[in-house]
């Protein structure tokens, strides 16, 4: 007797490292000096069992590039989109008053 078992879409041998679907970002500039600025990040990660494991930041001349890297364990996890929202502060002190793009 031979059982074949398939596994679809739902169950991952391997650990899954990949990057946050960022839907909308917000500014915050806060009250305080020298000033602070925060960038406020909203997703959707694929399931709840992904997380967030670290959050990038660059910056090139007057723009700062910023990446939200993800982390999902192996095994089960339900398929469902997982909302989240990640509070990120601009490396700005010492910088000239200026426009920068994020």
């Amino acid at each position: 007797m031979l059982i074949t078992i398939f596994v679809t879409g739902c169950f991952s041998i391997l650990p899954t490292i990949g990057l946050a679907s960022v839907d909308e970002i917000d500014m915050l500039i806060l009250e305080s000096f020298p000033v602070q600025i925060n960038v406020i990040a909203r997703g959707n990660l694929p399931d709840p069992c992904t997380e967030i494991s670290e959050v990038l930041q660059e910056r090139g001349g007057d723009a700062f590039f910023i990446t939200i890297k993800t982390y999902r364990s192996p095994g089960f996890c339900i398929q469902v989109l997982a909302p989240f929202e990640e509070i990120i502060p601009l490396k700005v002190y010492g910088l000239p008053a200026g426009t920068y793009t994020v």
